[in-house]
């Protein structure tokens, strides 16, 4: 095996079963660590070493991690990690944000079996079958964006307490006969598990817990076009058909950023994150009301990770990460909203702009007669009693102007 590199940082991971189960080389890379980070529980598993410096990381460790970091450039640097470092851990942070500082050729990763790879085969679920949901450091609204029937999850729950919040969370919604069982301390000697149904799961589990969630109920599908009731709304909500068509036009892609100007209930914001668990979104609305609404039904719909800026569009678009796609709900009549958007909007990126008076309708046949793009008209009628005989009911006529950016998509968000 290659020397350690003199000037290098390894992120090795780490199971319940400790040093006993770890490669040679992971062995060898913590040996000849001359710092070595990691929680109390992983330094604790592995044979003191004269001379080595070992710390260990403080919350939030993010900000922790890059200052030990940075004071450590140029020293043979071990930081231990649980499981797969790259699963929505450690290493993911370190290969996104200090390459620059060591050199993405020393940054090596040496993984170790993951607690959802055990969770899979306690379960005999083949990982085609499952999603895995990560709640360390995160919200557990984002549970509900994945309820669907049948569906399996892996649930890596923040500590004793999540299992049953998860049980009581998706019980208020529609799937309390679900069947739950807690995973706790896999690979180790304390090893456990336990079934109930989400309904009737209580109690605490072990800090160190898997939630495997075999779903039964009845929820929301993921394909765009909820149903107007799945929102709370004042009135001031994108209806189901016009919201469909706008997302149809925007496309949705993994890790693609999308603005909602003048977002009222939130719904087309909420409807792309529930594309992808990859997505990214921020919903501008300046009534500070609905902002509130926004984050009730983005929590409720399972995409916590929405944001909410609350503030008028264009001086409200400051500052925002740059967008995939942009959809102007309301207020593209204002000065500077359309030109604003237009002129952050990536190469490559769409624009939907939706319309219901005369003003922004002749803006929007302006803007198509300028830039191109499609300018629809979507007249939508619904079946409605009329007296004792049926007749269709139409909603307000919404003017819809699409355009996609000139120029080659680059792959942002990717």
């Amino acid at each position: 095996m290659d020397p350690t590199p003199a000037d290098s940082l390894a992120v090795v991971g780490i199971g319940a079963d400790g040093w006993e189960s770890l490669t040679s080389q992971a062995q060898q890379e913590i040996l000849d660590a001359e710092v070595l980070l990691g929680g109390e529980r992983h330094l604790a598993m592995v044979p003191s070493v004269a001379g080595q410096r070992r710390i260990v990381w403080q919350r939030p460790l993010r900000d922790h991690l890059y200052t030990l970091l940075d004071e450590y450039v140029g020293r043979r640097v071990v930081v231990l990690a649980t499981g797969d470092p790259l699963f929505s851990g450690v290493g993911s942070i370190l290969v996104d944000r200090m390459a620059d500082r060591f050199g993405a050729e020393q940054i090596r990763i040496i993984p170790a079996v993951s607690s959802v790879v055990l969770a899979r085969a306690r379960m005999g679920w083949p990982a085609e079958t499952v999603e895995v949901i990560p709640l360390v450091g995160r919200n557990r609204y984002a549970v509900l964006r994945a309820l669907a029937p049948g569906h399996r999850l892996l649930v890596l729950c923040s500590d004793g307490s999540t299992a049953g919040q998860i049980a009581g969370l998706i019980t208020e919604h529609g799937f309390g006969a679900s069947v739950l069982t807690a995973l706790c301390d896999l690979g180790s000697a304390k090893e456990s598990r336990r079934s109930a149904v989400a309904s009737d799961f209580v109690g605490e589990t072990a800090a160190l817990t898997v939630l495997a969630i075999d779903c039964v109920g009845t929820g929301w599908t993921w394909t765009p076009g909820l149903p107007d009731e799945a929102f709370e709304h004042d009135g001031q909500l994108t209806k189901r058909d016009a919201r469909a068509s706008a997302l149809a036009r925007l496309a949705p892609g993994p890790g693609q950023c999308l603005w909602d100007v003048g977002a009222g209930a939130g719904s087309v914001g909420i409807e792309w994150l529930r594309t992808h668990p990859t997505t990214s979104a921020v919903a501008i609305e300046a009534d500070a009301a609905r902002a509130e609404r926004i984050g009730r039904n983005a929590h409720s719909l399972g995409v916590p990770r929405l944001v909410v800026r609350t503030g008028s569009a264009p001086d409200a678009l400051a500052d925002l990460p740059v967008p995939d796609a942009v959809f102007v709900g309301g207020g593209a009549s204002r000065e500077g909203v359309l030109d604003s958007v237009i002129a952050v909007l990536r190469p490559g990126g769409r624009l939907v702009v939706h319309g219901v008076t005369l003003e922004t309708e002749t803006l929007l046949a302006a803007r198509y007669a300028e830039l191109g793009g499609e300018l629809i008209r979507l007249q939508v009628e619904t079946a409605a009693p009329i007296g004792s005989f049926t007749g269709w009911a139409p909603a307000r006529a919404i003017t819809q102007w699409a355009w996609t950016k000139p120029g080659p998509a680059d792959g942002a968000g990717a």
